[in-house]
């Protein structure tokens, strides 16, 4: 079987890429590839293999024991690993957000050291996809399915040159994003990190993201520019269980028509680096498969970038996929593959163990040279060579009002208006108005995962001045809003935990007031810790909504959450519906302006939004049917591309210009 659809693959690969001619996704600049070789040539085999390492901070120091955001290097260990080990990259927050001098001084050290001991500086990453992630006290902006919703080009790569200017100012010169999975299982629980369940809204997005991280120039990247890393290359979000890092079946013509395209908009666009996959595609994991890694991406679309693994992904090819019997073998198989750097992220014995490999013949040489040109050409186009280390006191807009208000901007413009009966939208300022529900009051949910740290469950710690939906609807409705849960989320918990259920408290409150603001939807979470097995809203929150419709008072629903949960045993009961998704620090502001008419809500639907979990495709249907509007044959709730405004308008018929 495995044979059949390698042949197949492979058939494939030559019919849509042809012969290669020689095309190059990135042109080659001569004074870039110059640099690369000279660097090359004074590294001994040792140190190109270091370069392909990627190690966890965690290895490099702690805490201090009187600050949770000051992070001490060991400066000791890290001349441990550089001049044993010669790693080429570091990764990642050691828990959660540090202070941007924080970073500039401990990445600073680290460059220190790897320059004196590698001849260049490490290659610095973090997963900043919607703003600064992990520098504390940072504007956060919507998320990408956010983006997305706005349909707005423009304003995508804003948000992108914005999050650039303030990586950099942290001394961080690259980004795992954007996530450029299609969503089409909704369960699966990085919908909201992706853009759309759309190829070509997507692709379109994946380019302006690159544009805005990368600039225009992929071989002269500034000092207000990061490198992008698309991922998780790919189909990484069709698991047929709808679970995370579960495998995915998808016909080839799938692969190529759907889920390549936006990957490779995004190489084209000039993308210098790739995250491959973490799960298996028809049986075989990402990690080990050259056809995807090589033929179709390196040599079919004439890319010299870089292709970094996942978290351990290399190691699970034998702990987790069992196609490997043991770390030598999987680092074989990945390298051989198309792997340039592992993203380790705490076994250094992988330097280690390649460099047996090579020595046994079981990796060539002028792999390792591929792998470590490849990188030290991301380097260089960094310009890291020259400039390893940037520094805040250069980045005088770094947490200033410019990006503060273009996250509210992006928030205003994502905000999408699936009902509004009667027209009850927008409320008069003067309306007597209960506000409700879990996300309230609250500015975790509003920020999602991916903030401040890993699950999001520290934001309202960072940002205890930030605007929930609450404060923001109280700075314009002033005393004539209210405010009662009813259901409120456990602090720090897991994001489906809920306590202080008090619906009849929420009942009573709604007596004397004339609509009420119902806030729902998911707390925060990223990754597996966000698998769902059913796609219903919590009991909880649907307990409180029907007893808030069953006063006779005006419900409008607002729906902050990462993906569409079901809500039909009420949702005819609503009387308007704003889906928020996740609009970051800005969200309730944007809501807020949106619900008392001082902004015209304009987002559309990126996902279909889906009626009842009977809708949702079998786990073992690997077909394409149901899956998405174009398979789609049933009635949604709200459809893909489905948005309403406070202005009536229609859309017209397209048409071809007859002079073109």
């Amino acid at each position: 079987m495995n044979y059949i659809k390698l042949l197949v693959t492979l058939t494939l690969a030559v019919t849509l890429f042809g012969c290669k001619d020689n095309r190059t996704a990135i042109a080659s600049d001569k004074e870039v590839e110059e640099k690369v070789e000279q660097i090359l040539s004074q590294m001994t085999l040792e140190q190109k293999i270091g370069q392909m390492a990627e190690i966890n901070i965690d290895l490099l120091g702690s805490f201090a024991m009187d600050n949770r955001f000051d992070w001490i290097l060991d400066e000791q260990r890290v001349e441990e690993y550089m001049s044993n080990y010669y790693v080429g990259s570091v990764l990642n927050a050691p828990g959660r957000a540090l202070s941007a001098e924080n970073w500039n001084s401990v990445i600073e050290k680290i460059n220190d050291i790897s320059v004196r001991h590698t001849g260049i500086a490490t290659l610095y990453g973090i997963d900043a996809i919607h703003g600064t992630t992990y520098t504390a006290g940072a504007s956060l902006f919507p998320h990408e399915v956010n983006a997305a919703a706005s349909f707005n080009r423009a304003l995508t790569r804003q948000m992108a040159e914005m999050t650039a200017y303030e990586v950099r100012a942290s001394n961080i010169a690259w980004t795992y994003s954007p996530t450029l999975d299609l969503g089409r299982r909704h369960a699966w629980p990085r919908c909201w990190e992706s853009f759309s369940e759309d190829a070509y809204l997507s692709a379109e997005m994946a380019r302006e993201m690159v544009l805005g991280y990368q600039g225009t120039d992929p071989n002269h990247i500034d000092i207000q520019h990061i490198a992008a890393c698309p991922k998780h290359y790919m189909a990484y979000g069709m698991a047929n269980s709808g679970q995370d890092r579960t495998p995915a079946y998808v016909s080839v013509a799938e692969l190529k028509e759907k889920h390549f395209a936006p990957f490779k908009a995004a190489v084209e666009a000039g993308a210098l680096s790739l995250m491959a996959n973490s799960a298996s595609v028809n049986g075989i994991p990402t990690h080990a498969d050259k056809v995807l890694l090589t033929d179709w991406l390196k040599n079919g679309l004439g890319w010299d970038g870089m292709i970094v693994s996942d978290w351990a992904d290399v190691s699970n090819l034998y702990q987790r996929e069992m196609v490997s019997e043991d770390f030598k073998s999987a680092i074989v198989e990945a390298v051989n593959a198309g792997v340039d750097m592992a993203m380790i992220p705490y076994d250094v014995n992988f330097c280690t163990l390649l460099m047996e490999a090579v020595e046994e013949g079981l990796v060539s040489r002028e792999r390792i040279d591929d792998a470590a040109r490849r990188i030290i050409r991301v380097k260089v186009r960094l310009g890291l060579d020259d400039t390893p280390n940037t520094y805040l006191k250069d980045y005088p807009e770094f947490q200033g009002e410019t990006i503060k208000e273009a996250c509210y901007e992006s928030a205003c413009e994502s905000i999408t208006l699936l009902k509004n009966n009667d027209n009850i939208l927008p409320l008069k300022r003067d309306a007597k108005v209960l506000v409700a529900g879990p996300n309230a009051d609250k500015m975790r949910p509003l920020c999602g995962g991916w903030s401040f740290s890993w699950q999001g469950d520290i934001v309202d710690e960072v940002l205890p001045d930030g605007v929930t939906i609450l404060d923001a609807i109280k700075a314009i409705g002033g005393h004539n809003v209210k405010y009662v849960a009813g259901v409120e989320y456990k602090e720090k918990g897991n994001f489906d935990e809920e306590i202080n259920v008090d619906i009849a408290a929420a009942v009573r409150a709604a007596r004397g007031v004339d609509y009420i603001v119902l806030c729902l939807g998911e707390n925060s979470y990223c990754e597996t810790p966000g698998n769902l097995k059913e796609m219903a809203i919590s009991e909880n929150q649907q307990a409180l909504a029907k007893a808030l419709a069953a006063t006779g008072k005006p419900v409008i629903l607002v729906l902050n959450e990462g993906r569409g949960r079901i809500i039909r045993s009420f949702a005819d009961d609503m009387d308007a519906v704003l889906h928020a998704y996740l609009p970051g620090t800005e969200g309730g502001r944007a809501l807020a302006s949106i619900i008392y008419g001082d902004v015209n809500p304009s987002g559309k639907l990126p996902l279909t939004f889906y009626a009842d979990d009977s809708q949702l495709v079998d786990f073992e249907d690997y077909s394409m049917k149901g899956r998405t509007y174009r398979y789609f044959e049933g009635k949604p709730l709200y459809p893909f591309g489905h948005g309403l405004s406070y202005s009536t308008f229609k859309f017209g018929k397209a048409y071809k210009d007859s002079f073109n």
